[in-house]
């Protein structure tokens, strides 16, 4: 427990040494969904319509821009053999690592939700559940994330290959949030919705560390 707290200190203390890259992240998100109210004008009818799907796109993409960095920097430098040879779980350092990237990348996005709900004419309930759906949604985005980051690691162009890689896997985390907040502005349950996103965080916690964590082996062998 003492190591996994200790790596994620240390990627949090990291990140904020280099506070523009994680800056650059959130302004892509505020910047992509601002865009859009002010190209589509006021039609509050079609941008509520349209809310859930960019929202949740601009999540997506912004989660994907810091990706590459969960594991380069560590393994240009050397970090990530040393910690393979520690006493410590592999599996659980890694773990570390993406909770890290989530303190970063995903939970502002939770903490922007309602700013980003009220440009589109969100009512409050509709924003809860954005927040709600974003807070069980985002580490998906980061575990999943992680395999890609990993498989990727030292690859000329990994950037790219890593997008090819991910943005299929994205899609059940996409249609279910964004389900989630469409069905909440027109007044449909959406406790399905929310139980299948609890599935994919209880899948993606079980088995992503472990299949990171042997990608990124994979990578320095």
């Amino acid at each position: 427990m003492n190591a996994f707290i200790a790596i994620i200190r240390r990627d949090l203390l990291l990140v904020m040494r280099r506070k523009s890259e994680a800056l650059t992240a959130l302004f892509f998100f505020v910047i992509v969904t601002s865009l859009f109210p002010l190209g589509i004008g006021a039609d509050a009818v079609l941008l509520k319509k349209i809310a859930p799907g960019v929202i949740w796109v601009a999540a997506l993409l912004s989660t994907l821009l810091g990706l590459q960095r969960m594991f380069a920097a560590d393994y240009a430098d050397g970090t990530l053999e040393q910690l393979v040879l520690s006493p410590n779980s592999f599996s659980g350092l890694v773990f570390g690592k993406i909770v890290a990237h989530w303190l970063v990348a995903g939970l502002p996005l939770v903490l922007l939700a309602p700013i980003i709900g009220i440009q589109f004419g969100l009512d409050f309930d509709s924003i809860k559940v954005l927040m709600v759906a974003l807070l069980l949604g985002t580490p998906v985005l980061s575990l999943v994330g992680s395999i890609g980051a990993a498989l990727t690691l030292g690859v000329r162009g990994g950037s790219v290959l890593m997008s090819l890689i991910i943005l299929p896997l994205y899609i059940p985390v996409l249609i279910f949030g964004a389900g989630a907040v469409y069905s909440s502005s027109v007044g449909l349950d959406i406790s399905g919705y929310f139980s299948l996103l609890g599935a994919l965080l209880i899948l993606a916690l079980a088995f992503v560390p472990w299949v990171s964590a042997n990608a990124v082996k994979i990578a320095i062998e």
